[in-house]
């Protein structure tokens, strides 16, 4: 365990000693939601005070559990419990959002539309551009046109790059361990081969050397978060994440799959596969924009 995690559930051994509110089963429930919690902020960022818990940690956390497949009744528990501990802090530096912030105000989160607009997207490129990151351009078109998890863009390494502008396809291995090929579109293909350019032989494309993957794919979260106040569509009150790219993406194939014929069943399992899952109410919550989740068959 890492000293963080560790100078975190010493904080929180001490808020639950001096608690008494609440049922021992509840409380019991909410301190095991919170060690889970501890560990996500000493992985992702390095926290080391629960009194400087922070409004951007709570989306993340909840961005997190949704990508995990977690029910929305669990991750509502789970906020609970966070709130519950964070009442308890003497002097916390931040007050944490609500649920309807947090787009929790429904049941399920199938029902939470996560899409991106086209103008959305490309004032995310152009923030990207920008910036000077070209980096941030590609994995942006990697997450938009081939639905990739923002984990499996910065595992690509050139030579994954190269037999994908050959094939042209990108064979990635997804959770689990499951493989997958996606097919690449033209503008794809050249971002790909922009970057081989670039890139020294053996190395990952948006890894700098010296640098940790975790600390790369947490950059590029930041970018996205603080850019959304200038990108996000006025009248949107969507929670703009890497991860909605995928559903966009998802949507978009499965009204393909629709119009070439395939029966909505057949639409939703030929998506489940280039998602890189095989379960059918997973593919259900990808496909929240649509009316009805995508059909019914």
């Amino acid at each position: 365990m890492s000293n963080q995690y560790n100078n975190l559930l010493a904080q929180l051994d001490k808020l639950y000693r001096h608690n008494r509110q609440g049922s021992f089963r509840t409380r019991q429930r909410y301190y095991e939601a919170m060690q889970r919690f501890c560990r996500f902020l000493a992985e992702e960022y390095r926290l080391e005070r629960l009194a400087n818990i922070a409004p951007k940690h709570i989306f993340a956390y909840v961005d997190f559990l949704q990508g995990k497949g977690r029910a929305a009744s669990t991750i509502k528990t789970d906020l609970s419990a966070i709130r519950f501990f964070h009442d308890l802090i003497p002097t916390p530096r931040y007050e944490l959002p609500d649920n309807d912030a947090l787009m929790l105000q429904r049941r399920s989160f199938g029902n939470v539309d996560r899409t991106w607009s086209h103008p959305e997207f490309n004032r995310m490129l152009a923030c990207a551009l920008d910036a000077g990151r070209e980096d941030y351009i590609t994995i942006l078109y990697l997450g938009r046109y081939a639905a990739l998890r923002i984990h499996e863009c910065f595992r690509i390494d050139t030579a994954t790059a190269a037999k994908a502008v050959k094939e042209p396809a990108l064979t990635i291995k997804g959770k689990g361990g499951l493989m997958r090929t996606v097919p690449l579109n033209d503008i794809l293909l050249n971002r790909l081969r922009f970057h081989l350019e670039r890139t020294q032989r053996g190395h990952k494309l948006f890894v700098p050397d010296g640098a940790q993957t975790h600390e790369a794919i947490k950059e590029l979260q930041a970018f996205i978060y603080q850019s959304r106040e200038r990108v996000q569509d006025p009248d949107s009150c969507r929670l703009m994440t890497f991860h909605g790219l995928r559903h966009t993406r998802a949507a978009e194939w499965y009204q393909q799959f629709i119009q070439e014929g395939r029966t909505p069943y057949e639409a939703r399992r030929a998506v489940a596969k280039l998602l890189g899952h095989g379960r059918d109410d997973v593919t259900r919550v990808y496909l929240a924009s649509l009316k009805g989740g995508g059909g019914h068959g």
